[in-house]
């Protein structure tokens, strides 16, 4: 009796792509060269994504690194990772309309870490150190905040007062080895504090989640990201600690190897939080000509926020459309 070959299958993850603050700070510059026109200048990247930089570019988005770069005068959006307070006060300096796309629950940290820096606090930041969001993060505090990168990073901490730390996080990291820096942070710190409310994001946690699901099953997982992208590296790493066989970060389905493909039955599909869904879509088809036309999405919780543009941009947007509407 011949038996017949295993049948080829995606496992494809939900929640996955977008989150939030992505989708705010994407459209945020969107809507802004609708309003403004091109061009518009956006300090960093908007979202840790080749592909969205690029599109917006050919709208007439032009990133730079630093405000010296843009026109005096210009508009200029802030990233969706956020700045530090010298980033506002340059932009004052050059007369530029700032429009701030920082994720609200970017916000949030800063917030934190003015307050327990007003409280005198020691303020242990986990995260990668020059990553964008830690940068704007520390520069709130820069004489309260020193950062943990890791749970190697544990043993170069110092503190004044070990009845005074708090620690707070990017929000972007693994889950499990944040909470495994804590855990030795808290031995050598007894009294350290947690945030109020967890700082790692909720798409952050939902999209690792639902990989630690599905990927003891797979042979192989393709995450669908960046590689300056924080939690879209995340994902590849959490993949694999969750056991899956092998786990890949790519850009575009053209770049995935068929020789990760020869022998797989299951294959696990995912993207990172700064990733539009038309770069899952072309993944699909490119597994689907390769014999994995089998696609369950598999799904671990309903994502439904939304976040409102920023003030200054739907202002200005409520004032063009007042005047449009006076002129017909």
């Amino acid at each position: 009796m011949i038996e017949e070959p295993a049948r080829k299958r995606v496992l494809l993850a939900n929640p996955r792509g977008y989150c939030a603050g992505v989708d705010r700070a994407v459209l945020t510059v969107e809507e802004a060269l609708n309003l403004y026109g091109a061009p518009i200048y956006v300090r960093k990247q908007i979202v840790h994504n080749k592909h969205v930089v690029a599109t917006l570019e050919r709208r007439g988005a032009i990133f730079v690194e630093e405000n010296e770069e843009v026109p005096e005068g210009a508009t200029v959006v802030f990233s969706a990772h956020g700045v530090a307070p010298e980033v506002h006060e340059q932009a004052k300096a050059r007369n530029l309309k700032a429009i701030d796309a920082t994720c609200p629950l970017v916000t949030k940290v800063h917030q934190e870490a003015k307050r327990f820096a007003a409280d005198d606090y020691d303020i242990l930041l986990i995260g990668h150190e020059g990553h964008e969001e830690v940068i704007g993060t520390a520069g709130e505090a820069p004489a309260h905040i020193q950062l943990v990168d890791g749970p190697e990073g544990v043993d170069k901490v110092t503190v004044r007062d070990p009845a005074k730390v708090v620690w707070l996080s990017q929000t972007t990291l693994s889950v499990d080895e944040t909470l495994e820096t804590v855990d030795r942070l808290r031995a050598r710190l007894p009294l350290l504090q947690s945030p109020p409310s967890d700082d790692i994001c909720y798409a952050t946690q939902n999209r690792q989640q639902v990989v630690k699901q599905i990927a003891p099953d797979c042979d192989v997982v393709i995450v669908v990201g960046s590689t300056n992208s924080s939690n879209s590296v995340r994902l590849v790493e959490v993949a694999l600690d969750a056991g899956a066989r092998s786990a890949y970060l790519v850009d575009y389905a053209s770049e995935i190897d068929d020789a990760w493909l020869a022998g797989a039955t299951t294959v696990g599909v995912t993207s990172g939080a700064s990733v539009p869904e038309d770069l899952v879509d072309q993944l699909l088809d490119h597994l689907v000509a390769r014999g994995f036309a089998d696609v369950s999405e598999v799904t671990t919780v309903d994502e439904r926020l939304a976040f409102s543009l920023p003030q200054e941009l739907k202002r200005d947007m409520k004032a063009a459309a007042a005047a449009k509407a006076s002129t017909d």
